[in-house]
């Protein structure tokens, strides 16, 4: 079901990078004919974002782009914005990831299109939004992880500022955008006209420092690098083992009494510099290194063994190799094979949603570039001859 729920309807993809191929992923492995438009000769900028590579192809644009057509167009000449146009005209949903008014200027703006298709769902990303000071700036995920306050609270104590990893504002845009366009298209069953919708880096950061915000405003100091701790609950951080290190999150009274039990400290449970939440978080150093004294005499396994037989939450700290030999993460089947042009055995992450207890079974593999460009211009009427000549003065590829 998932991977037909969006069957029949068409996406431009106007997107490059992470965010809005991410957005537009989602909504092909969810059945929707995703065709991606992108540069003649070069392509999505992801394609040369290399190494690592696989097959030749970059392993980034290979994890983003499943499940799409690619067409190559000029949009910086009137003729290439005018086969864009077409095509929107018969479209369902258009994305694009340009700077604010750069898609107006070259007649691909809202406004433009949905005055010749009224249904279409219009959905604009960008890095700090369309209104304020900034709103002309390119922006990318680390620079809105500084911005948004992010890097301000990541790390340890008393070193210098450290990123998330994982690029949470770019992937986290792409699914506030695919969550927008799908609210987008229900609202179009219901009046029979499409509208805009509008994502930005920006507003993701800002959401996702929600709870830091709250604080904050709560009580005006602004909140300190924790590194794998929780600022608001305690024990819930990794502690050393004998061999590595475990997470414990005792988020409750009864969870943290379970943790003392089976680490054999149940005197730190009746301690009444413990006896609460509050006053765990207020004494969290020394509670952190009285429990430590107790799981430094263990293996990582045993601890985790211990504690999940009782129903405390923990895990061991794995790292990405361990985490995908791990059977849970088997038994998921968030990871599947994706033979690629080079590579047969190649695989991906799924999109992390079940219908009817199943994972979408649309799983085409990433585009040539302009694979599909001919394709496409002969479904607007354009002849070979003609394409010829477009390709000839690189309007297409």
């Amino acid at each position: 079901m998932l991977g037909r729920i969006l069957a029949g309807l068409r996406v431009i993809d106007l997107t490059q990078n992470v965010a809005g191929p991410f957005c537009t992923q989602i909504l092909g492995d969810m059945g929707a004919d995703v065709i991606k438009i992108e540069r003649p000769g070069t392509g999505d900028d992801i394609r040369q974002w290399m190494p690592p590579a696989i097959g030749g192809e970059s392993s980034t644009f290979l994890a983003l782009n499943r499940n799409k057509k690619s067409v190559c167009i000029d949009i910086s000449t009137p003729e290439g914005s005018e086969l864009v146009r077409r095509l929107a005209a018969s479209a369902d949903v258009f994305v694009q990831s340009m700077r604010p008014g750069s898609a107006e200027s070259h007649g691909l703006g809202f406004e433009a299109l949905s005055a010749v298709n009224p249904k279409l769902v219009y959905c604009a990303i960008s890095a700090f939004g369309e209104n304020g000071p900034l709103a002309a700036l390119p922006g990318y995920d680390p620079l809105m992880q500084a911005f948004t306050g992010i890097m301000s609270v990541t790390g340890n104590e008393g070193e210098s500022p450290a990123r998330v990893s994982v690029s949470l504002i770019d992937m986290g845009t792409g699914m506030w955008s695919a969550l927008g366009i799908v609210a987008g298209l229900l609202q179009r069953l219901r009046t029979g006209t499409g509208l805009k919708v509008n994502a930005s880096l920006l507003d993701t950061g800002m959401s996702w420092m929600s709870v830091f915000v709250a604080s904050y405003l709560a009580t005006g100091s602004l909140p300190r690098k924790l590194g794998s701790a929780m600022a608001m609950t305690a024990p819930y951080e990794v502690f050393r083992s004998a061999d590595g290190h475990v997470f414990i999150a005792a988020g409750n009274d009864r969870l943290f009494r379970k943790v003392c039990e089976a680490l054999d400290c149940g005197a730190l449970a009746e301690d009444a510099r413990f006896a609460t939440n509050t006053a765990r978080v207020l004494a969290r150093k020394e509670l952190h290194d009285k429990l430590e004294e107790k799981t430094r005499e263990h293996a990582t396994t045993d601890i985790v063994a211990l504690l999940r037989k009782i129903g405390a939450p923990c895990s061991e700290l794995n790292n990405i190799a361990q985490s995908l030999e791990h059977e849970q993460i088997k038994a998921s089947g968030i990871i599947a094979d994706l033979p690629v042009r080079a590579a047969d055995h190649h695989q991906v992450v799924l999109t992390p949603l079940l219908m009817d207890g199943r994972r979408s079974d649309r799983n085409d593999p990433p585009p040539a570039l302009g694979a599909d460009t001919d394709l496409f211009l002969r479904a607007l009427g354009i002849d070979d001859s003609e394409i010829q000549m477009l390709r000839q003065r690189s309007i297409v590829a």
